[in-house]
């Protein structure tokens, strides 16, 4: 078993590091302070075709694989966290969810903008009084003759605002409102497809996160992906990859900690001795570097079992539960090695530890990843 990166995939790494250090790098505060989406960036980043990363050539894709997609965004989110989660949602939920379960002809119309980042995509499925509970979905989208007449609204919705298209859930049929969800596919610009209330954010601040409201929207038939009731499988497999961007995300911003952890150490110097030299910090360093590379593993595991289309339910919520929770402990460190100066935001870990929190409540929250992995134990002895 090799451990090693391919040639290729150092030529990823190298690519997506070189870019997140200069072209990110002197805007993440910027961005983080006006709360403004960082559009020359993204654009960029579409060039790059990192907007398209997971998906064929004749879709407009790149055709990376799942680890080399691992790899982007944890380098991206080294970073800025707040771009690493524009770039995982963009390309793991609304693509991903319509190249995987759409037919061919909503993909040849929808992907190529896509994954070119002409246009960037949202993904609907959380109401105010529906997280984790899907069961509990409110908006209803009734069948009429030849479209769908959608009502309701999602919450916390990234590419909210600055999306231009949207896959979004609703509850047809009232009498298994869990069994009974579709997926649709929306277009800005539809009539009674409004944008509501942009959040304001602990962290992830330079990612768009807003309110979506559908007011009698006339959703054509053809927008429906798979068919009819199938969106509650369809969210479920959508998420299991998604985790593995997410867990790549927390493993990103747990390396950027790590990573000013020893740059501050070599240079602060308390009672005569620079902190690396005490032995309390050494000890947090190898911590924290041990727990970086077991997250690691559990992330390129999940995504060489993903490449070879294998099950995996229980290792990407494994990946992520264990990496988010690495992060937080790794940006709680770095915080407290830097003291003082780790709670002003003149230096990158006040705002790691802002943004962290994130990654254990998005995409599934910890304790949900927990219920997932004793489900498939328990139901496996």
């Amino acid at each position: 078993m090799d451990f090693t990166l391919s040639e290729r995939e150092s030529e990823v790494k190298k690519l997506a590091r070189d870019f997140a250090e200069k072209e990110i790098a002197p805007f993440v505060m910027k961005f983080d302070e006006s709360k403004e989406f960082p559009f020359d960036i993204v654009n960029k980043l579409g060039e790059l075709g990192f907007l398209g990363i997971i998906f064929p050539e004749e879709y407009g894709g790149s055709e990376f694989t799942v680890t080399e997609y691992a790899i982007i965004i944890e380098e991206i989110s080294r970073i800025d966290p707040s771009i690493g989660l524009t770039v995982a949602s963009h390309n793991g939920l609304c693509t991903n969810h319509i190249y995987t379960f759409g037919n061919e002809e909503q993909k040849k119309k929808y992907l190529p903008d896509l994954t070119s980042g002409k246009k960037l995509g949202a993904w609907g499925l959380t109401e105010n009084i529906s997280g984790s509970d899907a069961s509990s979905m409110q908006s209803f989208a009734e069948k009429k003759d030849g479209y769908y007449l959608l009502n309701g609204s999602k919450v916390f919705i990234t590419q909210g605002s600055v999306g231009q298209i949207a896959v979004v859930t609703a509850v047809t049929d009232k009498s298994n409102p869990k069994k009974g969800i579709s997926a649709f596919i929306l277009e800005k610009g539809m009539e009674g497809f409004l944008v509501g209330k942009k959040e304001n954010k602990l962290g992830m601040r330079a990612s768009d996160t807003t309110e979506l409201i559908f007011e009698n929207v006339k959703v054509p038939a053809e927008n429906l992906i798979g068919k009819e009731n199938e969106g509650f499988r369809q969210v479920l497999q959508i998420l299991d990859g998604g985790r593995i961007a997410i867990g790549a995300l927390a493993l990103g911003i747990a390396q950027g900690a790590l990573d000013a952890i020893i740059k501050y150490s070599k240079q602060r110097k308390q009672f005569g001795k620079y902190l690396s030299e005490f032995q309390a910090t050494q000890f947090k360093i190898s911590e924290i570097s041990t727990e970086i590379e077991a997250a690691r593993l559990l992330i390129f595991k999940a995504a060489y079992m993903k490449e070879q289309k294998q099950d995996i339910n229980m290792q990407s919520s494994m990946a992520k539960l264990f990496a988010s929770e690495v992060a937080t402990r790794a940006t709680n460190e770095a915080v407290q090695i830097y003291g003082g100066y780790g709670f002003i935001k003149d230096f990158p870990v006040e705002k790691l530890y802002r943004d962290v929190k994130l990654t254990t409540i998005g995409e599934g929250t910890s304790e949900v990843q927990r219920m997932i992995i004793a489900k498939n134990i328990l139901n496996y002895f």
